[in-house]
């Protein structure tokens, strides 16, 4: 185990449910009368196993993501690799200290201050008094509960609990971080100071994140591990694992509505008919970023779903601005035209894409309620329709970028994805110079003005 941090070997977890009080009772004294009668013992409680064999490795410095539905095993894994849990069998390897951000105020005494509440789990993560000693000052600025800490925890907000708790974790120089959906009730300054501290930690350190937000787990981690019902469905990257896991949970919702089906190779329909660029009247930019991005058509391998019902047979952008075609530089009129076919009748048609990073995470994007909502359009069977979206194409930092489209039937709030593409284009940037955000804009002026002299 040299280089890996966690071993998880055909680990398993039953628990043992009972209707009534009195069956806890007779399960402890029955069982034993039996067999000295000489009869078989009976069982007063219905099993439920919680895990069911279940293996993995992780390695050291790696970020793994855990997704899954409620009730699919999540929180009592990350509680047996604690050590919290004892599993019914199967083994749990680990190599150096672990931390945990599990449920909300878990290891918390509520009778105790935040002060004696610090003390008492550092102390249980392995730290000495005197250690403790000397980190209690950056523990109580990083949780910046101000007055708070000197008072019991069981007066505390969600918020308070949450911040005390990772304030903790953060401060104890561990080996292995496991953080669950706790941080989901923080407040936006507070979460963003622990994915600073996340992204830091990364750089050594070994992290299981469990969250149902994919996107957090693409943007944060490497590979991915889906539970389902107590057991490994899928391992994968964190791509792989998170776009089969949004399938799946749209599947549920849709019931026997619709059935989703993985994508084939689609052929690409005939491209859209050129049209005179429109006039331009755009400022040049003060600063030159110098980006030049490219698109490539990517539709026949773009991964997904579809029900039948609908098909996107083609998703381009193209230039209205005026310049070679083809290349892009960020700042001109560009038009994102996806392109589908019906094949059932669509009552409230929705077409739509997203532009997304490489860690998954949304950038930008827009959909055809706007227009449907005004002007209903309904679309018959065998039909060909189009969404057109027409917008200045922001700057992007180097890197490839993936445009997920997808044709729809419904509205914002009810709504059936009839096909759903991941990676329909991608858009290559290279010598770029954005050096702030995920995005840039054309800056029209930049200057520096003296008022007083």
């Amino acid at each position: 185990m040299t280089d890996t941090a966690i071993r998880v070997s055909n680990l398993s977890k039953c628990y043992q449910i009972y209707d009534t009080p009195r069956d806890r009772l007779k399960q402890f004294f029955a069982p034993r009368l039996q067999r000295l009668a000489g009869q078989t013992p009976r069982q007063y409680f219905r099993e439920f196993w919680a895990l069911k064999d279940v293996s993995f490795e992780i390695k050291k410095g790696e970020t793994v993501g855990i997704i899954g539905r409620n009730g699919s095993g999540k929180s009592t894994l990350l509680q047996i690799i604690c050590g919290t849990l004892t599993p019914t069998s199967g083994s749990v390897e680990t190599r150096g200290r672990i931390a945990a951000l599990l449920e909300l105020g878990s290891g918390f005494n509520p009778e105790f201050t935040g002060r004696e509440n610090v003390y008492m789990n550092a102390a249980v993560l392995g730290l000495s008094k005197e250690e403790i000693d000397a980190r209690f000052d950056d523990i109580a600025a990083f949780a910046d509960i101000g007055q708070f800490i000197e008072q019991p925890v069981k007066i505390y907000s969600s918020g308070m609990y949450v911040r005390l708790a990772f304030s903790v974790i953060a401060h104890v120089d561990a080996d292995i971080l496991v953080v669950d959906e706790a941080l989901s009730v923080g407040d936006a300054v507070f979460t963003q100071k622990c994915m600073r501290f996340i992204r830091s930690f990364q750089e050594n350190g070994t992290l299981i994140f469990v969250s149902h937000d994919t996107s957090s787990v693409q943007n944060l981690c490497k590979s991915g591990i889906w539970l389902k019902n107590g057991r490994i469905e899928q391992v994968g990257t964190a791509k792989s694992v998170s776009e089969a896991y949004l399938q799946y949970t749209l599947q549920e919702i849709y019931g026997d509505e619709a059935k989703l089906t993985s994508m084939a190779p689609t052929a690409v329909g005939d491209e859209p008919c050129a049209e005179e660029p429109t006039p331009d009247t755009q400022v040049p930019p003060a600063i030159d970023y110098g980006a030049v991005a490219s698109v490539r058509d990517n539709i026949d391998a773009a991964k997904g779903w579809k029900t039948g019902h609908a098909d996107i047979v083609s998703v381009s952008l193209t230039r209205l601005s005026p310049g070679p075609e083809g290349v892009f530089e960020g700042g001109e009129r560009v038009r994102m035209t996806v392109r589908a076919n019906a094949h059932e009748p669509l009552q409230k048609p929705i077409l739509g894409f997203l532009v997304r990073d490489r860690l998954g995470q949304d950038l930008f994007g827009e959909n055809t309620l706007p227009f449907t909502n005004r002007v209903p359009t309904p679309i018959g069977a065998g039909m060909t329709f189009e969404g057109v979206f027409e917008f200045r194409l922001p700057m992007l930092p180097n890197g490839q970028y993936a445009v997920m489209a997808s044709v729809a039937n419904g509205d914002s709030y009810d709504n059936l994805q009839h096909h759903w593409m991941h990676d329909a284009l991608i858009i290559n940037v290279s010598s770029s110079k954005i050096r702030y955000g995920l995005v840039g804009i054309p800056f029209e002026r930049v200057d520096l003005e003296v008022i007083n002299e």
